[in-house]
């Protein structure tokens, strides 16, 4: 693997990782502001946001499927597998920002 893919994956995780924690943050200090309990609200935009910070990070789901695609499609099987680990890397990231926001509100 060349350093430019790894600071791809890189920047996947932590992007991933970026979108479930801030949103769900900015989102509590809304409900805060509308009368919601916000460490709950909190919890469940962490849970929701997770599929959004997988797009978000990879940037667009079109541009994966097509890879995946040319790769079936053309014997490109090295960006089948730079696309699943991009993947890998955001749905990591999205998992560790849910983890650490259920450790925080201390929700299940």
């Amino acid at each position: 693997m060349d350093k430019e893919f790894v600071a791809t994956l890189v920047m996947n995780f932590f992007v991933a990782f970026g979108v479930v924690i801030g949103g769900a943050i900015v989102g509590g200090i809304g409900a805060f502001l509308i009368g919601k309990p916000p460490l709950s609200t909190i919890n469940d935009l962490a849970a929701g946001l997770k599929i959004w910070a997988l797009v978000a990070a990879i940037g667009g789901t079109f541009d994966a499927i097509y890879s995946i695609e040319r790769g079936i499609y053309d014997g490109s099987h090295i960006d089948i597998a730079k696309t699943l680990f991009m993947i890998f890397c955001a749905l990591s990231g999205a998992h560790s920002g849910g983890v650490i926001i259920q450790w925080i509100t201390q929700e299940a």
